[in-house]
């Protein structure tokens, strides 16, 4: 083996290193590890990644459920360093149509963070609940945010995760 060969094999090797801590914090869990939730959660996708202070992105869930929903919330749980520092809840049919019926089904939500918002790895819980303020759903992940002018290491782009 040249030289040359051995420098490619280490380059691909240090970029595959660099690239995996972002694969592996992509990963959701539902909150009860059994996940023993009447609608269950195929994937996420947040856009982009990572999040930027001050920049709009977008959580998208696709999942599928056995039963119809005529309506519900949609809740946010967001926490730094085991500290609660942000909760809000929409109503379920603004995020996607409403009634939902049995299979599969998708929800999106946009918004935009303050420009203020300390960069860091958050910790963020999704929750779905039914008309009665019953959980339909929860699932919990990582995110990562950096300021809004900041460049990642990483290229810009959506973290899709799978459970």
């Amino acid at each position: 083996m040249d030289g040359r060969m051995f420098s490619r094999i280490l380059f691909l090797l240090f970029a595959v290193h660099l690239l995996l801590p972002a694969i592996s914090a992509a990963k959701f869990d539902y909150c009860d590890k059994r996940g023993n939730y009447p609608v269950k959660v195929d994937g996420l996708k947040v856009s982009p990644y990572p999040v930027k202070g001050g920049k709009p992105a977008t959580f998208a869930v696709s999942a599928s459920t056995e039963k119809n929903l005529s309506g519900g919330k949609f809740e946010v749980e967001v926490s730094l360093f085991g500290v609660h520092i942000h909760s809000e809840s929409h109503d379920l049919c603004e995020e996607t149509s409403c009634p939902i019926k049995p299979g599969k089904f998708s929800l999106s939500h946009s918004q935009s963070l303050p420009p203020f918002t300390p960069p860091g790895m958050y910790s963020v819980k999704i929750i779905l609940k039914d008309t009665d303020k019953e959980q339909l759903t929860c699932i919990s992940f990582k995110l990562k945010i950096v300021f809004g002018d900041e460049k990642s290491a990483i290229p810009e782009e959506s973290l899709v995760a799978e459970s």
